[in-house]
């Protein structure tokens, strides 16, 4: 049985869009300490590394690099924003959700030219709207949220890379909770940058983010960088030279995302994860619509990597009790972040299987009852 009640017996399970739900050898792979200098570690980093590549499909590919940067996955972001946009450079962002708009307070605090095009937490970015802008000129970045968790909604990345070529501009990708388990062709979207983080959909935990990067690209962030320690440039050039992090590293966080890709890669890749995602997606979406929960986004738009439901038009329903009673059944969900709309988030990601999502649903309905809703 693969279940991670099974594997984690003493963890809550995690059903949001990360920290998520490790198994139990992705956790054994942090009991070993390492030297930042240590030979085994340095090679860790290498494999990383080229795994990262090989899962992106780019290992083949000359041309493309792997950094790896400490912190969260908005270290990464930032790393890239405040590294790959120069002085007199001008970003178009695209937003949809809270973490376009994270970006666009990245870009505030570092008078960064910006101009951004906002759409509905429920709608896909407009093409014709984007190109509108692109005519405008001057723009030399594009960038965007590829699944924006706010809602669930995965954005399509191909139309707005293509967009980036035509108009000679770098396309920057936030990938956070969608890499390793969407599938991304880095040629056909035409990506300069795409960001990413350990403990999302390859099930690793949190400590570093990683960036995919045209090497041409990346070799124009030298002497760019708006800080000191986010430095993207020189972060790459000390792994490129002799494998060493600029500053401390996440050593234990690392052997345990090497862990997890081999775990990915034994799972059967990145559409094997994909369709185990997909199907506790889907139990969990029969299961809440059996339980008269409505989902916030339409079905043709809903991605499957996290789920966002309304509160019930019911005077019986406190979110705060829902959560804390289905936190003491060792079921952790999430908030909502939406603006327009009161909802709670439901993640199908992470060391979790369709019976996970069972003993989910089961908790819930007797919370539903006890609560009289």
């Amino acid at each position: 049985m693969n279940s991670a009640t099974t594997n984690t017996a003493k963890d809550k399970l995690l059903f949001t869009p990360g920290p998520l739900t490790t198994s139990l050898t992705v956790k054994q792979a942090m009991l070993n300490d390492y030297g930042s200098r240590d030979i085994k570690f340095i090679n860790i980093v290498k494999e990383i590394r080229e795994q990262l590549l090989e899962l992106a499909g780019l290992k083949q590919q000359e041309g493309y690099e792997a950094v790896l940067m400490q912190g969260s996955g908005t270290f990464g972001v930032e790393s890239v924003i405040s590294c790959a946009i120069p002085k007199d450079g001008r970003l178009l962002l695209l937003i949809n959700g809270a973490y376009g708009e994270r970006i666009a307070r990245m870009v505030w605090i570092h008078s960064i030219g910006t101009s951004s095009l906002i759409f509905d937490e429920d709608q896909w970015p407009d093409e014709e709207s984007v190109e509108e802008e692109l005519k405008k000129g001057g723009f030399t970045h594009i960038a965007m949220i590829h699944g924006e968790t706010t809602s669930g909604i995965i954005n399509s990345l191909e139309p707005f890379g293509k967009l980036a070529k035509k108009y000679s501009c770098v396309f920057i990708v936030d990938a956070m909770s969608t890499f390793g388990a969407v599938p991304v062709d880095f040629k056909k979207c035409n990506i300069d940058f795409l960001v990413s983080s350990s403990n999302k959909c390859i099930e690793g935990v949190p400590g570093f983010s990683f960036i995919l990067a045209k090497k041409d690209s990346l070799k124009k962030c030298e002497n760019q960088s708006r800080t000191l320690s986010l430095d993207l440039f020189a972060q790459w050039q000390g792994l490129e030279n002799g494998g060493q992090f600029r500053f401390t590293p996440p050593t234990h966080v690392l052997a345990a995302f090497h862990q997890a890709l081999a775990e990915l890669k034994q799972e059967g890749g990145v559409n094997a994860r994909a369709t185990r995602y997909r199907k506790n997606f889907e139990a969990l979406r029969t299961g809440m619509r059996n339980l008269g929960f409505k989902e916030y986004l339409p079905s043709d738009k809903q991605g499957y990597i996290i789920s966002t439901y309304y509160y019930p038009e019911n005077p019986a329903f406190d979110f705060k009790v829902f959560y804390e009673k289905l936190n003491n059944r060792d079921f952790i969900i999430y908030p909502g972040k939406l603006t327009k709309a009161s909802c709670f988030r439901i993640g199908n990601i992470g060391h979790l299987f369709p019976e996970d999502i069972d003993a989910l649903l089961t908790a819930i309905a007797e919370v539903k009852q006890e609560m009289g809703f």
